[in-house]
């Protein structure tokens, strides 16, 4: 099978909003940068869209240096020089702990001020496994990569009244040419030299119903999918799923319109 990279997204703060790329450097934890830094609660856990919506009107953009974070809430954006040494603060995502190096008081004065939360701001640090698979992620919920196929979207808006984008899932990676919900039937892909191995179905949250330009919450996508997208989870239950967690195996750059080869799964 075969088909293109439409869409590259990298999301440098946990919750906040991503960015679109033309190319991007695939490295063991996902595309350089993703998810480097979240906000925390005074007690560790990880803020997120879950609790503040408006967070999804944050746009953060990184270079390995400077993080700049804009919004159209922010009278200015924050400006702020990242570093490696300092604090070392515990951050509790779900299911798992993890550590981050506090980036002092300056950028959780922002972010406080801005979200009307009391959140200091860390960059990961140290090591962190993904649940299965051998994979390695920084505060990403749980892998390095979120596939879906454009085709998943387009089935998808056919049922609902009025289109959603495809922001509204986050996704790493959009893929075109595998029809609909073709990311569930394939178990490795090859972009130029990247290797990328799907793991599991991904379960969707309440941040799917989040507004990433306006930060309003509705009640779409996850009442049509849970008609037909509803699976078993891990652990127990039913959850909605759409799009592929995904780990990658082999690294490099890819780019946007670059040719995706795809090789079936032997068991659905």
């Amino acid at each position: 099978m075969r088909a293109v990279v439409r869409e590259l997204n990298v999301y440098p703060l946990k919750s906040g909003g991503g960015t679109a790329l033309t190319s991007a450097e695939v490295t063991p934890t996902g595309i350089r940068h993703d998810r480097e830094f979240v906000l925390i609660r005074p007690d560790g856990a990880r803020l997120s869209q879950r609790e503040v919506a408006r967070m999804a009107r944050l746009r953060p953009s990184y270079d390995g240096q400077k993080l700049v974070v804009d919004s159209v809430d922010a009278v200015t954006p924050l400006v702020h020089e990242a570093f490696s040494d300092g604090p070392v603060r515990d951050v509790r995502l779900p299911a798992t702990m993890c550590q981050g190096v506090d980036q002092g008081d300056e950028a959780a004065d922002w972010f406080g001020a801005l979200l009307d939360v009391e959140c200091r701001l860390v960059r990961f640090t140290g090591r962190r496994e993904t649940s299965r698979g051998g994979g390695t992620v920084a505060f990403a919920d749980g892998y390095p990569l979120l596939v879906i196929s454009a085709e998943s979207l387009a089935d998808l808006n056919a049922r609902l009244d009025e289109p959603l984008p495809m922001n509204r899932f986050r996704p790493s990676l959009v893929v075109e040419g595998l029809g609909a919900f073709g990311e569930d039937r394939v178990e490795r892909l090859w972009i130029g030299p990247v290797e990328i191995e799907i793991v599991k179905p991904c379960d969707r949250c309440v941040i799917t119903t989040t507004d990433q330009e306006t930060g309003l919450r509705g009640r779409e996508p996850l009442r049509t999918l849970a008609t037909y997208r509803t699976m078993p989870k891990d652990g127990g239950g039913q959850a909605v799923f759409f799009g592929q967690n995904a780990i990658p195996r082999a690294f490099g750059t890819i780019r946007v319109g670059d040719t995706v080869r795809a090789s079936a799964r032997r068991t659905l």
